[in-house]
């Protein structure tokens, strides 16, 4: 074998708990802000839905806000600037915050255009068959939304996969962390 490929290997075997240890914070990670991050992006969706001017006008603003801002600024805000007022949190919660608030933003988008696109005499189909608002919501409008956002949803679930990466930043050792 080659000298410099027996390092490689010889390292590899020492460091491989280390690797797998990283890898487990990093899948998990992903799979607890795939979570949080669809489960706020329906609420933020639900009220993008309102009514109420002022309430459809600040889920817009959170959505373009959190959308346009990016992922390691808003992560640095929270893991830098919370504890300035005194609030301390731990480099995983400020991980988990910090994507869930962007995570959410972008679901509720994909959403929000998944609904767009519905076919608006279904719900009234439904509204005439004696459905109320809200099970109209449940049982018509949420099941289409959803679905037809899959690829978009399934898509976000991988870019969270490769985007956990860069938490380290924060001291959370992912990883990206553990292998260096």
């Amino acid at each position: 074998m080659i000298a410099g490929w027996s390092l490689f290997f010889n390292d590899l075997t020492e460091q491989l708990p280390l690797v797998v240890d990283g890898i487990k914070e990093t899948c998990k990670l992903a799979l607890i802000v795939s979570i949080t991050g669809f489960l706020w992006g329906i609420i933020i969706f639900f009220l993008s839905l309102s009514h109420r001017p002022v309430v459809k006008a600040i889920t817009r603003l959170y959505m373009d806000f959190f959308i346009g801002t990016p992922l390691i600024l808003i992560l640095f805000v929270i893991y830098y600037g919370l504890p300035q007022s005194g609030i301390h949190l731990s480099s995983f919660t400020v991980a988990v915050t910090g994507f869930t608030l962007n995570v959410g933003a972008y679901n509720a988008a994909y959403m929000t255009t998944a609904y767009n696109a519905l076919n608006k005499y279904e719900t009234e189909a439904a509204v005439v068959q004696g459905l109320n608002k809200r099970q109209v919501f449940l049982w018509i409008i949420l099941p289409q939304v959803l679905l037809s956002s899959i690829p978009a949803l399934t898509n976000q679930v991988i870019n969270n996969l490769k985007d956990s990466t860069i938490v380290f930043l924060i001291q959370y050792t992912e990883f990206f962390a553990r292998i260096q």
